[in-house]
């Protein structure tokens, strides 16, 4: 699939990458210790709480739980990790690229155009044999200046409208989606007329699961690919705008742009006048 690399390939392309460790988890703080403990050889630790969000927003702005980053904290962040300007960059995480996803669409955004996402993630590359750094190595500061808007981006009015008259696909759980659980937000349930396409669904199975199979994926993503060709607006969304980049990642490979809605169900539920629905 388009931007994405299998752990082979990128044994060969090493050193010529830049390659960010996007390792982190909800409700983990310990990416970092993950990266000392072994990463792949030259690449930087990404802290995506601290350099790919903004600090949580204020409940009523809307922004949700990981807002955007603003530009200096993005910049400087990726300068740190010796992003460059034509220099192809690769992220990983450990969980499948559901973190590493959001440092794909953010560099995408704005503006590098060389950002591959590695299949499997760390455990496929451990399995697969790769090289394994430990420590902090020596990072060259790159030269990367964000300039952002090259991807959609939808606000809560903007989800609504996608909801009601394109697509907007929600790719938390399932139980998250119809409301049965929900252990992070206030109130559970979903945007009204949202389709849920969770993103376990975009991959296989087992630990360092890939992704799955191109023509699976046009299957499960049948209705969002169907909308786009009338011209109709896909949106994706999740909790606080994280995961969804997964989606957006899927989406993109099968030839689609989704808008993502930044603030998702954490920023929808900040405004108590938004509406609710439970269920699938």
């Amino acid at each position: 699939m388009r931007d994405l690399i299998s752990p082979e390939s990128l044994a060969e392309l090493l050193p010529e990458a830049t390659v960010l460790d996007v390792r982190w988890q909800m409700g983990r703080s310990d990416g970092r210790e993950q990266y000392l403990a072994g990463h792949v050889p030259g690449a930087a630790y990404v802290d995506l709480p601290t350099e790919l969000s903004d600090p949580p927003a204020a409940p009523v702005d809307g922004r949700g739980r990981h807002p955007l980053p603003d530009l200096e904290r993005f910049g400087r962040a990726m300068r740190r990790a010796g992003v460059t300007t034509g220099r192809p960059v690769v992220v990983y995480d450990d969980t499948s690229g559901l973190a590493a996803a959001r440092a794909w669409w953010l560099l995408r955004h704005h503006g590098h155009d060389d950002v591959l996402l590695l299949d499997g993630g760390w455990s496929a590359w451990v399995a697969s044999g790769g090289h394994v750094e430990e420590g902090e190595g020596p990072v060259v500061n790159g030269d990367f200046e964000p300039a952002p808007g090259r991807l959609p981006v939808l606000d809560a009015d903007g989800a609504e409208s996608a909801a009601r008259s394109g697509v907007l696909l929600d790719a938390r759980a399932p139980e998250r989606f119809r409301g049965d659980v929900e252990p992070v937000d206030p109130v559970a349930g979903h945007v009204p007329g949202a389709r849920n396409v969770p993103t376990s669904a975009n991959l296989g199975d087992g630990s360092g699961a890939r992704f799955r199979p191109e023509e699976d994926l046009r299957e499960v993503y049948a209705d969002a690919l169907r909308a786009a060709d009338t011209g109709a607006v896909v949106g994706v969304s999740c909790g606080s705008g994280v995961t969804a980049a997964h989606d957006a990642f899927v989406l993109h490979a099968l030839g689609v742009e989704a808008a993502l809605y930044a603030g998702s169900w954490s920023g929808w539920t900040s405004d108590p006048e938004r509406p609710v629905e439970t269920g699938d």
